[in-house]
């Protein structure tokens, strides 16, 4: 193993990330439930105040889907937004993603309000790759940059990490749950519950009652750990949240995809030694995905997400002969630096409850642009 750049002996290694070492607590770690009993009531205060109408909620004219989790790191909503906008645009529909985008809000504004190029997110750079005539938009405010895509002809909003933006009303509140880590943290051993704690003790956003405002729960990775672990998961949820509709899907592997786009068959991936880098979430799950192919993972250097690499980051990599494998997200980062490196691409796979899911976004509202549309089209044919 090799954590940012340095080797490391995978038998011999810690908890190598931070919600490994909150998941095996004590030292320094229990000194954070303080902290977190604060945090917790000003996410509890917050609520509140958005349920109450206290804060404002501003509407706009379209609908409105959000993509969340209820904690921080990687869920999957790249993949499960791209899913989301196919199956808008098979139906009819113009769907746009509204993202706030990464980097400083002074910073963004200053540059958008001289004119300057801002550069998309690490994941806004991942739609253009896959979707690259899919309207796209970034903005810390959401309202505005939602009118922004309604400007551009979008007649369905697809909100990335909205469940905590309450700001702006939604239609449809999809929250997803990584059943590898449910509530941030990686389930124990022999545990029957996984571990639940509010930021910073653990990485949860908001408390898990907070997911009784979900329209569905969308259950990720459910081919990645026991079933029985996945019943005792779906259980847990349904106390939080009885109301919300539960679908469980998996990131399924598609293809390989080299850095000028071509796409090669999974069997090369079979009895071959790879080595692996990425800067996401859930390094655990991408290791398990390329293991799931056959593939030996001979050495995997693991940096923080979002992660804005370095040629002394990926010295060395592939010089064994070895095939570099990544992520798609970093695989737009990494282009210049490993011309050889290939991603591995995954897609949103639906394994039970397609139907109810279906159903919700079937009973989408048109936006006032297509309402406009529909009469002007049946004036014209009365």
């Amino acid at each position: 193993m090799v954590l940012n750049g340095k080797p490391m002996a995978r038998a011999a290694q810690p908890p190598r990330r931070i919600e490994e070492r909150l998941a095996q607590g004590g030292g320094w770690v229990e000194a954070l439930w303080l902290p977190a009993l604060a945090f917790g009531a000003l996410a509890r205060a917050r609520a509140a105040l958005y349920d109450r109408r206290l804060l404002p909620i501003a509407r706009v004219p379209a609908p409105v889907v959000s993509v969340g989790n209820l904690s921080a790191g990687g869920t999957g909503k790249t993949p499960t937004t791209l899913w989301l906008a196919r199956w808008l645009e098979q139906r009819g529909r113009r769907p746009g993603v509204l993202s706030r985008g990464h980097g400083g809000r002074a910073l963004r504004r200053a540059e958008a309000e001289l004119g300057l190029s801002v550069e998309r997110s690490d994941e806004g750079r991942l739609v253009a790759l896959r979707a690259p005539g899919l309207p796209y938009h970034e903005d810390p405010d959401r309202v505005r940059g939602a009118r922004a895509l309604i400007d551009q002809g979008a007649d369905v909003i697809l909100l990335d990490d909205g469940f905590q933006h309450r700001r702006l009303a939604r239609d449809l509140d999809l929250v997803l749950i990584d059943a590898t880590r449910p509530f941030g943290l990686p389930w124990r051993e022999r545990s029957e519950r996984p571990p639940v704690a509010l930021l910073p003790r653990g990485l949860l956003r908001e408390p898990p009652a907070a997911l009784a405002r979900a329209s569905a729960l969308l259950l990720t990775r459910c081919d990645q750990v026991p079933a029985g672990r996945l019943e005792q998961l779906a259980d847990e949820l349904l106390h939080q949240a009885p109301a919300a509709a539960q679908v469980r899907t998996r990131h399924a592997p598609r293809w390989l995809l080299d850095g000028a786009g071509g796409r090669h068959d999974l069997e090369r991936l079979r009895g071959r030694e790879v080595e692996l880098v990425s800067g996401i979430g859930n390094p655990r799950a991408f290791e398990a995905s390329v293991a799931s192919l056959g593939a030996a993972i001979a050495a995997h250097r693991v940096f923080p997400d979002h992660h804005a690499y370095r040629p002394a980051d990926l010295a060395g990599l592939g010089s064994a002969g070895r095939l570099v494998l990544t992520t798609e997200k970093d695989l737009v980062k990494l282009g210049a630096h490993l011309p050889a490196a290939m991603a591995l691409s995954i897609e949103l796979e639906l394994l039970s409850g397609g139907e109810v899911l279906a159903a919700l976004l079937e009973a989408l509202p048109p936006s006032a642009a297509e309402f406009r549309r529909r009469h002007l089209h049946e004036g014209l044919h009365g």
